[in-house]
């Protein structure tokens, strides 16, 4: 059996972005070919004159990046990194099925979207059995309402809130 160069396995990693540069950060990445993710939805902003629909980073100063050991470096080269979120002094490791979820959520026209940083309290493991997240797995919590369920994207220590119907998911044993 072949041994896979350590130097050539791709990841998803977590950066830290400047302030208001998600999308400078993640231009400038495109055009050194460094594969990003910034994840963007429409929210209504209202000014004291009118109202208009921006996209916004979905998680403020933060952007994911799929490198290999050789890219580490050159990814923090870019005047808009700030450095990578660590766990345990090194750069945290993402999950490739976390990145296809969040990718799937932001898929959805009518599905409500919010992130909180706010600690959430242990509960149930969760299942997603119905709809367009089925297979999706996290923790079942009740905020603003009984219909919200949290998938924690640990490695960031955000949580994703969303709006899914109670008969739409089932306990599950993780």
């Amino acid at each position: 059996m072949e041994k896979i160069n350590a130097a050539h396995q791709y990841h998803w990693h977590a950066v830290y972005v400047k302030s208001r540069a998600e999308k400078k950060a993640q231009n400038e990445l495109c055009n050194k070919e460094i594969e990003s993710f910034l994840p963007l939805q429409f929210k209504l902003r209202q000014w004291s004159d009118r109202k208009k629909w921006v996209e916004m980073p979905l998680i403020p100063g933060y952007l994911f990046v799929r490198i290999s050991r050789k890219e580490y470096d050159f990814v923090l080269q870019s005047i808009f990194i700030v450095s990578y979120v660590r766990f345990g002094g090194t750069a945290a490791t993402i999950p490739d099925n976390q990145i296809e979820y969040l990718k799937l959520m932001l898929k959805q026209d009518n599905l409500d979207i919010e992130m909180t940083q706010e600690k959430l309290e242990p509960g149930q493991n969760i299942e997603v059995i119905a709809g367009p997240l089925i297979g999706l797995q996290g923790k079942l919590v009740k905020i603003k309402g009984k219909d919200k369920v949290a998938v924690e994207l640990e490695q960031l220590g955000y949580s994703a809130l969303i709006e899914i119907l109670a008969e739409d998911i089932r306990i599950s044993e993780r």
